[in-house]
């Protein structure tokens, strides 16, 4: 048995079997990989009670499960509406120029991850990027571009 099938089983076996157990396996898979890997997803179904088309159907649902690799360090910049209007666009732009990929998308060293977010829930720092458990606000682009530049080694 692979490494990764017998991580699966640990978990399925530790939270539970049932359909209802999805959510929970899904979110300790992801804690564990970063992702949700398809071979993990396709062990749960075979160790579960849960269908392929029930697991992937959460998985696909909810915005918090990701079904592709992200980088170390995810940049999440907010665009809830006090950060849309304080410029939260310009400072995705920001961050797509200096890192040479798209909102969304990982750095080639897998190092980061730029994503855009509804809100972080601190509307009097707008506007604000969240740098892996980092939260940072009142940015500018000049201050965004300095603020990562402390996390590239």
């Amino acid at each position: 048995m692979n490494a990764e099938f017998a991580i699966v089983d640990s978990i399925v076996e530790q939270t539970g079997k049932g359909q209802e157990m999805a959510i929970p396996i899904l979110q300790k898979i992801q804690e564990h990989f970063r992702y949700l890997p398809m071979g993990a997803l396709e062990r749960v179904c075979e160790v579960s009670d849960i269908t392929p088309s029930q697991l992937y159907g959460v998985a696909t649902f909810y915005s918090q499960f990701r079904l592709q690799p992200v980088g170390d360090i995810i940049i999440k910049v907010c665009h809830g509406t006090a950060c849309h209007v304080g410029g939260a666009k310009t400072l995705t732009e920001t961050l797509e120029d200096h890192f040479g990929v798209k909102d969304g998308e990982t750095t080639p060293d897998m190092k980061f991850t730029i994503e855009s977010v509804a809100c972080v829930g601190c509307c009097s720092l707008a506007p604000v990027v969240v740098v892996g458990s980092d939260t940072f606000g009142k940015l500018t682009p000049k201050k965004l571009v300095e603020t990562i530049e402390k996390y590239i080694e």
